[in-house]
């Protein structure tokens, strides 16, 4: 066997190892979030670290982890209700509306998110901000991991705990403390809503302080939770 050739054999060895190792490593790192909350997420570390980059030492984490009999029903149900109505049945992706984003950017129109709550927790878990190809490639991946890997409860307990809904402020226990003073056990069905409407951009609006837009997304929200049947149609 000439030199080239064993070069490129030592080569294919090499990646197929480190696939390998990566798949496994990832596999795990997923499938122990079936019992362990996660200590921290991607996003909770990037926006720490742009923040000190932009000399904000004040920023702090507000992060508590609570399970999902801590939290009012309504809470989850506006999560779902405003983000993905498909989730208690979909395999992490929803292509129906994938293909109508798509076929609306094809009449001119900006294409819009499609991201399940599945998808949602894969980036915000694993991944940075950004629209490349590789991220997506990546976000899909995980995706697949957490539907093979975890029931739709649990997707749906991790996401509402590491969402983000405030500056500094992750998941329904500080957004309910820091926007209603209670705990999430206690929230109604419009603070839901007004929760969940935050999330476009929780940077921008607030559910303490709702613009004309949270109001009028937050009413839609409830609306929506009722004709879905309420919390009943949370996954089991």
């Amino acid at each position: 066997m000439t030199k080239p050739a064993k070069s490129r054999r030592r080569f294919w060895r090499y990646l197929l190892r480190a696939m390998l190792a990566w798949f496994v490593i990832t596999e795990l790192l997923v499938l122990s979030l079936r019992w362990i909350p996660p200590i921290t997420s991607a996003v909770m570390i990037e926006r720490w670290i742009g923040a000190r980059l932009h000399g904000d030492s004040r920023y702090r984490t507000d992060y508590h982890w609570v399970p999902w009999r801590a939290v009012s029903p309504w809470a989850p149900l506006a999560m779902v209700a405003g983000e993905d109505q498909t989730f208690p049945s979909n395999w992490g992706f929803d292509f129906g509306e994938i293909k109508d984003a798509i076929d609306a950017a094809d009449h001119g129109a900006r294409l819009r998110g499609a991201s399940t709550i599945t998808q949602q927790t894969a980036k915000n878990l694993f991944l940075w901000d950004g629209r490349s190809y590789v991220r997506k490639g990546i976000e899909a991946y995980f995706t697949v991991l957490l539907t093979l890997n975890l029931p739709k409860r649990r997707i749906l307990t991790i996401y509402m705990n590491i969402a983000e809904l405030g500056n500094g402020v992750f998941g329904v226990d500080a957004a309910s403390r820091v926007n209603f003073a209670k705990p999430p056990s206690r929230l109604t069905p419009r603070e839901a809503a007004l929760l969940a409407a935050t999330l476009p951009n929780p940077h921008i609006y607030h559910a303490n302080r709702p613009s004309p837009y949270v109001l009028r997304r937050a009413a839609w929200i409830e609306r929506q939770m009722r004709q879905l049947g309420g919390p009943s149609y949370l996954p089991k």
